[in-house]
């Protein structure tokens, strides 16, 4: 990444150079407040939030409820994973949680913040939820995640950590890609491979 940075300026090209990560880079996410890098990620980690927060360049991270809930379905309620309103709401004093979106992103900023990163801001590179293959992974589950994504993220609101700020964030993805393994893996797409729609996604 610094290479590359002292590359482009070299050759006057105004760009800017990030890295994606997903969110197994953290030893802990709860409470979001406690986020932090794990040991083993830490050392490069640090290396790359200093040097985003240099440049004033965002961090991107892959953020996915779905595999938070089959990973611990007894404490992660579903309708907290889909972003429904009314789920149990997780207090984290100061902040509150409605959803598991928000309490993953804020556990991401506080582990930035950690490492003295905490003028770096998230854009999320991929985020959505399967519509069928596994447990919790259905044409519902998946609909009601991603309208409520967009809905969350085009409000304006930010997350209880970052208020007000805007979250850019990218829908994974745009096609059920039918050559990979059987099971969630195929069923990702807001499209089966001859462009029809798996279901309708208000954008």
């Amino acid at each position: 990444m610094q290479n590359l940075d002292a590359a482009l300026r070299a050759a006057s090209v105004s760009a800017t150079v990030t890295t994606a990560v997903s969110m197994q880079v953290l030893s802990n996410t709860y409470p979001p407040s406690q986020g932090q890098f794990s040991a083993e990620a830490a050392p490069i980690m640090t290396q790359i939030t200093k040097f985003l927060a240099s440049k004033n360049s965002p961090l991107l991270v892959n953020v996915y409820p779905y595999f938070a809930r089959i990973g611990d379905p007894l404490n992660v309620e579903l309708n907290y994973a889909l972003l429904e309103d009314g789920a149990a709401a997780v207090p984290d004093c100061p902040h509150t949680y409605q959803n598991l979106f928000d309490a993953m992103v804020d556990a991401f900023h506080a582990a930035l913040e950690n490492a003295g990163g905490s003028n770096v801001q998230l854009v999320v590179s991929e985020t959505g939820w399967p519509s069928d293959g596994g447990r919790d992974a259905s044409v519902e589950n998946a609909q009601t995640y991603n309208n409520n994504l967009i809905r969350r993220v085009s409000s304006g609101e930010g997350t209880p950590r970052r208020p007000g700020k805007d979250i850019d964030t990218y829908i994974f993805a745009m096609f059920n890609e039918n050559l990979k393994p059987e099971g969630v893996e195929r069923n990702w797409g807001l499209f089966y491979p001859n462009l029809t729609e798996v279901y309708h996604a208000n954008f």
